[in-house]
């Protein structure tokens, strides 16, 4: 169970659970062309820093960072698709090579939809990690939806994987290092 959300199941990247379902985790994965990414409260926090002229400041976790080039190095295609307006979210992208880039989406699903016909993919082959009700029509139309631990329970409610970490503390590079994973070549 989930200590954020009393009663619902969750399935975790952990070492323990893989032991269990590992074959069910892998194949979902194993299917990701490209991963989209919201924002706030998945490679943030979801606070905003608001400097005392008025511009927002966002906290980004390295560690994030790093299993994003991993991912995209693994060949998966990575979109940032948010509600949030643009501020440093271009800038991160660009520091880690994201090209698919989208700040105030109120329609997350049709842009990802209108991103996977550009790149010739279907949305089965896509994953989302979202956190917030915003998500929930992109979360029931990917392929693989996945909601950080601290997301709104409606997030969870529509996602497979629930990762063991919560926004902004690491939950993207669980996700990005089971993606690295399940594409590796069997040893």
């Amino acid at each position: 169970m989930n200590e954020n959300h009393p009663g619902v199941p969750r399935l975790p990247i952990t070492a323990a659970h893989r032991k269990r379902s590992d074959a069910e985790i892998l194949r979902k994965l194993s299917k990701v062309r490209l991963l989209s990414l919201d924002v706030d409260g998945v490679l943030t926090d979801g606070g905003l820093y608001y400097s005392d002229d008025g511009h927002i400041q966002r906290k980004y976790n390295v560690k994030d960072g790093v299993g994003i080039q991993r991912a995209l190095q693994a060949g998966v295609q990575i979109a940032i698709i948010s509600a949030g307006v643009s501020g440093s979210i271009p800038e991160r992208a660009a520091t880690l090579g994201i090209t698919h880039v989208f700040t105030g989406v109120e329609d997350k699903r049709a842009k990802l939809e209108t991103l996977c016909q550009e790149m010739g993919l279907d949305m089965s082959e896509t994953a989302h990690i979202g956190d917030d009700i915003n998500d929930v029509p992109l979360l029931e139309a990917v392929g693989c939806p996945i909601a950080v631990a601290d997301a709104h329970i409606e997030a969870f409610e529509a996602a497979v994987i629930i990762t063991e970490r919560n926004g902004g503390a690491g939950a993207v590079r669980e996700i990005c290092d089971a993606l690295v994973e399940a594409l590796a070549p069997p040893d």
